[in-house]
């Protein structure tokens, strides 16, 4: 008894001590953590290193505690900070050029078009952009194509060969285990739950997944060929043949400029900047570079703003947060930059696939009361499909990159059945029941006819008011809406073709749009939203959820850990989902 009174005091001892640690490093920072523009210096002859290995999300979010102020977050390495700090660096004397070390960028195709936007206006200037990688995977050459010299190591690698999209099919599996998905959809396009329901990829699925990727490839190729003087079907031709595999293939195939390694690399650059070989070069972060620009962007001076409300992740009943987006957090967003009179425009940048349709109808009706009071821009990111669109197609305008991956207008429902399950494991559920509806969905039963009638009627339901917000937003019929939904899914530039968005561009269109509609010149940009947290519910899972997350990548690896972390995610998606059919890790 007295060795499990010590270990208990011990282990209290220790828990105590933890606890006030946490909260000396709290007043810690408060006391000595304060902003000072002396955190980030940029030195005379630096260079900007651009080396995205960090997730790069559209918007890197705010984040306020409201009884511990000190403890806030406003993170500065998103999409558009890091694009700010390029142009900026445009004009900034102490920086001469840009050097590009990627391998694995973290980034969609959107986003990297946008980036390398940036990196070509960047290049007006008359300052150099380098690149040097040991492993070009395809999206980083597609980024490093843009520089004016390209190196790759003598012992390195380079991917480029096309585009592909892989889908897992459930079916036997399903037979197998006994764990069957009861699925209930309207959209002969809304494969989400395909794989439920087949063993192989039906042929409406592979017509819309091979002409998007064929429409993001030829995207991808011209701007290549444009950067490389390189004609499309000689990058053709390179792809089916693998001609860049290596180093000597790629350097003859004209992808890159020069083989060599990092320390010749570094000479080459030290040229371009015109110092000394045995000179050290002055390189900055674009993570540093990006908060020390933040407040050298803004023009402070200017009375009027522009809202940007960023839409960013699934779509989710609830508050939502820096990954996912909640009704709680856009509404709230939307109702204050309606209401404040400086605000005369608002720009809701879209990186979703959707999800919950209560969510985004909810969305919906917050954004058709801010456009009675002021415009409302749509801004497509990588991602603005089934909800992500619902929400966008009210707007009074709606732009896209060509590479955005947009549409999806259908619905479906997916509900987990373990009945045959539950009977090879020797389990049986029995229901008791008042009325003769009173069971709606049982895991351990299958939906019988008039369930499953029920749930269609639902469905069918959502898609009619999905197609008619479609309609009226987009001044169309609603059966032509209907001819090009079906949960169909679009890249930018053909749902340009067939009326789903107005115009192909950036953010920076968006803003230009959004001034042009409010009748303003000098403006300014709010961001938004700005993500409550609350202290004490954080403490309560104090040091567990990050260790846990730890363990499980260590164990799973990388690629598994997605995997579970898309399961996990089911378990939130409540209700009828207006949801992208698949992931989108094109390859």
């Amino acid at each position: 008894m007295n060795f499990i009174k010590r270990v208990l005091s011990t282990v209290t001892g220790i828990f105590v001590f933890l606890i006030i640690c946490f909260f000396g490093l709290i007043l810690l920072g408060a006391l000595f953590g304060g902003s000072s523009d002396d955190v980030v210096k940029v030195k005379p002859n630096s260079v900007l290193e651009l080396t995205l290995d960090f997730p790069i999300k559209d918007y890197a979010g705010k984040t306020v505690f409201e009884d511990y102020p000190f403890l806030n977050e406003d993170k500065k390495n998103g999409l558009f900070n890091i694009i700010d700090a390029i142009n900026y660096a445009a004009t900034d004397d102490k920086i001469k050029g840009i050097s590009i070390t990627n391998s694995f960028i973290n980034a969609g195709i959107s986003q990297t078009k946008a980036l390398r936007g940036a990196l070509l206006k960047f290049k007006e200037s008359g300052k150099f952009v380098m690149a040097y990688s040991d492993i070009y995977t395809q999206k980083d050459y597609y980024l490093s194509s843009v520089a004016d010299t390209i190196y790759i190591n003598p012992a390195g690698m380079m991917e480029f060969k096309g585009l592909y999209s892989e889908q897992l099919y459930f079916k036997d599996f399903q037979e197998k285990t006994g764990l069957k998905m009861e699925v209930v959809r309207f959209g002969k396009y809304k494969s989400a739950v395909e794989p439920f329901l087949e063993n192989k990829m039906s042929d409406d699925n592979r017509e819309q997944i091979s002409v998007y990727l064929n429409s993001l490839w030829n995207e991808i190729k011209q701007d290549i060929s444009n950067s490389r003087n390189i004609p499309v079907d000689r990058l053709n031709i390179i792809a089916d043949s693998l001609l860049a595999r290596n180093p000597i293939l790629a350097k003859s195939s004209l992808l890159v400029d020069k083989i060599g390694y990092y320390d010749e690399y570094l000479n080459g650059m030290k040229q371009a900047v015109g110092t000394d070989s045995k000179t050290d070069l002055k390189f900055i972060s674009v993570k540093d570079y990006a908060k020390y620009t933040a407040t050298k962007v803004k023009n402070y001076s200017a009375k009027n703003k522009i809202a940007i409300i960023y839409a960013e992740g699934d779509i989710i009943y609830g508050e939502g947060d820096v990954n996912t987006v909640g009704q709680g957090a856009m509404n709230r967003s939307l109702k204050e930059a309606r209401e404040d009179d400086k605000i005369k425009a608002v720009v809701l940048r879209i990186n979703s696939p959707g999800g919950s349709a209560l969510a985004s109808e909810l969305i919906w009706r917050e954004i058709e009361l801010t456009k009675k009071v002021k415009p409302v821009i749509v801004s497509m990111g990588d991602l603005a499909a089934s909800g992500g669109y619902y929400i966008a197609c009210n707007a009074d305008k709606i732009i896209a990159e060509p590479t955005t991956i947009t549409g999806s207008i259908g619905v479906f429902g997916v509900l987990p059945n373990g009945k045959q399950l539950a009977d090879n494991m020797g389990i049986n559920a029995e229901q008791v029941i008042t009325n003769k509806n009173a069971v709606t969905y049982s895991f351990f039963e299958p939906l019988n006819d008039e369930q499953r009638a029920f749930i269609k009627e639902g469905i069918v339901d959502i898609y009619e008011l999905f197609t008619g917000r479609v309609a009226n937003g987009r001044n169309m019929k609603q059966d032509d809406v209907k001819a090009i939904a079906q949960g169909r899914v679009w890249t930018g530039t053909d749902a340009l073709k067939n009326g789903l968005v107005d115009e192909l561009g950036g953010l920076d269109l968006a803003l230009q749009r959004a001034a042009e509609a409010a009748d303003i010149q000098d403006y300014r940009t709010k961001e938004f939203p700005v993500f409550e947290k609350d202290l004490e519910k954080m403490l309560e899972n104090f040091g567990l959820v990050k260790a846990k997350e730890t363990i499980l990548k260590e164990e799973l690896g990388e690629e598994s850990y997605k995997i579970y972390k898309e399961i996990k995610a089911l378990k939130q998606k409540k209700g009828i989902q207006l949801l992208f059919p698949y992931s989108t890790d094109i390859k």
